[in-house]
C-alpha cells in the first residue's frame, strides 16, 4: 500500500477541553467545533467536473456505496469518471428499502470497510437517497468509532432535506430510526441533475418538504412555489420535458386549477423554470441550515422544521402498506393549516391556498384512518419526543411560525372535523380516495419488498388498534412502529 494512503483527510472538528481539579477528582469542560461543507455541482461525474477528484485525488482510491437501483442509472458513469482520473473505484451494493434499514445491512457495511482496508480519516463516498446516507453514515459513524464519508444525494428529499441534516442511523426491529448518530459528513455535493432519471412521485414526495419550510419560514419562497409547483413537479424541477415515459408535444403536462393541463412554453421555458427551481431549492436549503445548525443534536425541541411532523409519524406507518413520506407529512401540514386558521392565526385564504398547492400537486389532504383515534396516539407518542410538550408547529401567519402547547383533545376532534368538511367540499375529486393523492403509498423500491406482501388475502385493510400509550400498532402485519 503506497505512503500517500496515509496522508490523511481534512479535519471535519476542531477540539478543546480544560482538566479542572476538583473536591473528589477533576472536571472537565470542552468544546468542538464541527467544519463541513456543501457544495453545489452541475453533473458531478462528467468527466470535465473535479469535485469528487479532488477529495479522492491523493487517496488513489474510493469505495463507494450505492443500492442497487442507483448502481444500475449511474455505475458506469461513476466507474468511468474514477477511471478517467486514474483513482480505483470499488463499488458495494447495499440492499434498499426499508425493510433493509437495519443493523444487518449496516454491519455488511462494516465487513466491506474492513475488507477495503478503509483508513481512519479515508472518506467513504456515499451516493443515493436518504436511506442508504443514513444507514452508511451509521455504520461510519460506528467504524472506528468514527470514519469520514462524502454524501451525494440522488432524491430530491435528500437533495433538500435529508442532506440538510447530521443525523444517520437505522431501525431496530419495529422501531423507526431507534439507533443512530449525529456525525456529520465532510462534504455534501448537491447535484440536481439527478432529478432527471427520479420518478415523478417522488418528486412529488420531496416537493412536500419544501411546502415545510416555504410555508413556515419564507413568504418569498412560498409565492413562488405557489405559482410554479406543478410545473416543478411534471419537469422534475425543470431537469425533463415531460414525465417520465411520456413525450407531450408543444409542452409538460401539470395540473392547473385541479384539472389537468398541458403547461406551453410561453408561460415560462424549461430552461427558466430549472432557474427558478434551483432559486427555490437553494434558498430552502440555506432556511434549513441556519435553522438546524445551532441545533445539530436537537437539545433545544423547538424546531420550525417540525412542521407536518407532529401525527405523521404514526399516520405514515398506520395503513398496511405505508404512506409515503411527503403524503404524510403533508396530510399533517393540511390539518395544521386547518387548525391554525380555526384559532385565527392564519386568513380562509391563506389556508385554502396551502391545500390547493398540495392538491395540485397530486400530495394528500386526508386519508380515512387519519381520524380522533389516530390523533390521540399520535399526540401521545409526540409528547414522548418533545419531552411533555405538545410544540405543534403551524403557520402565524403563512411565512413565520408558532408552537401550540395548549390544544386539547376536544379542540383537536372539532378541528378534525372540520377539516374532513373543508377537504370534502373544497376537492370533490378526491372524495372516493378520502382526500389521498397520486401515489401516495410506497411501491417496492421504498420497502425493498412487494407491498402487495403486506396485503391481507383479500383486499387492503386499515389497522385501528394501538399499542399501549405510545400509539404504535398492534398488528403483525405492521412493518414499523411509529416514532422517531
Amino acid at each position: 500500500m503506497s505512503s500517500a494512503l496515509y496522508s490523511g483527510g481534512a479535519p471535519s472538528s476542531d477540539m478543546s477541553a480544560t482538566v479542572q481539579v476538583v473536591p473528589q477528582g477533576f472536571e472537565v469542560s470542552g468544546t468542538e467545533d464541527l467544519h463541513y461543507a456543501f457544495k453545489f455541482a452541475s453533473g458531478v461525474f462528467d468527466l470535465s467536473q473535479s469535485v469528487l477528484h479532488d477529495c479522492y485525488e491523493k487517496w488513489g482510491r474510493v469505495l463507494a456505496v450505492m443500492d442497487a437501483n442507483v448502481e444500475g442509472l449511474y455505475g458506469a458513469q461513476v466507474r468511468a469518471y474514477f477511471e478517467h482520473h486514474k483513482i480505483s473505484c470499488m463499488i458495494h451494493v447495499m440492499p434498499g428499502g426499508e425493510m433493509h434499514k437495519t443493523m444487518t445491512t449496516m454491519l455488511s457495511l462494516v465487513d466491506a470497510f474492513d475488507k477495503f482496508g478503509l483508513i481512519r480519516k479515508e472518506p467513504v463516498l456515499v451516493i443515493g437517497g436518504g436511506l442508504v446516507t443514513d444507514v452508511t453514515g451509521y455504520a461510519c459513524a460506528s467504524y472506528r468509532r468514527s470514519s469520514n464519508f462524502i454524501r451525494v444525494p440522488t432524491t430530491l428529499i435528500g437533495l433538500i432535506d435529508a442532506a440538510v441534516s447530521i443525523k444517520v442511523g437505522i431501525n431496530h426491529g419495529k422501531l423507526k430510526n431507534r439507533l443512530g448518530a449525529y456525525h456529520a459528513p465532510m462534504l455534501t455535493v448537491l447535484d440536481f441533475n439527478f432529478l432527471r432519471t427520479l420518478a415523478e412521485n417522488q418528486i412529488r414526495n420531496g416537493f412536500a418538504e419544501l411546502i415545510k419550510i416555504s410555508s413556515v419560514m419564507d413568504t418569498q419562497l412560498w409565492a413562488d412555489m405557489v405559482k410554479y409547483g406543478p410545473q416543478l413537479v411534471a419537469t422534475a424541477f425543470g431537469r425533463r420535458s415531460a414525465p417520465m415515459g411520456q413525450t407531450i408535444d408543444g409542452g409538460w403536462e401539470g395540473t392547473k386549477n385541479g384539472c389537468s393541463h398541458v403547461i406551453s412554453p410561453s408561460e415560462v421555458s424549461l430552461g427558466e423554470l430549472a432557474e427558478i427551481a434551483d432559486s427555490i431549492c437553494y434558498r430552502g436549503i440555506k432556511i434549513m441550515l441556519e435553522l438546524e445548525t445551532p441545533n445539530l443534536h436537537e437539545i433545544m425541541l423547538d424546531r420550525v422544521i417540525a412542521f407536518g411532523h407532529t401525527w405523521s409519524p404514526t399516520l405514515e406507518l398506520t395503513p398496511v402498506v405505508p404512506l409515503r413520506h411527503g403524503h404524510a407529512i403533508m396530510i399533517d401540514m393540511a390539518f395544521s393549516a386547518t387548525l391554525a386558521w380555526k384559532r385565527g392565526y392564519i386568513t380562509a385564504e391563506e389556508r385554502e391556498e396551502l391545500h390547493k398547492l398540495a392538491h395540485d400537486v397530486g400530495l394528500s389532504l386526508d386519508h380515512e384512518v387519519f381520524n380522533e383515534n389516530l390523533l390521540e396516539a399520535g399526540t401521545a407518542a409526540i409528547l414522548k419526543t418533545r419531552d411533555g410538550k405538545q410544540r405543534f408547529a403551524v403557520p402565524r401567519p403563512i411565512g413565520s411560525c408558532f408552537f401550540i402547547n395548549d390544544a386539547t383533545t376536544s379542540e383537536l376532534a372539532s378541528a378534525l372535523a372540520t377539516h374532513k368538511e373543508i377537504v370534502g367540499a373544497s376537492f370533490p375529486d378526491l372524495a372516493a380516495t378520502s382526500g389521498v393523492g397520486k401515489d401516495a403509498y410506497v411501491d417496492s423500491q421504498d420497502l425493498g419488498m412487494e407491498p402487495s406482501l403486506l396485503l391481507a388475502p383479500a383486499s387492503m385493510k386499515v389497522l385501528d388498534t394501538y399499542r399501549g400509550e405510545n400509539g404504535t400498532l398492534v398488528d403483525g402485519n405492521v412493518v414499523l412502529q411509529c416514532g422517531c
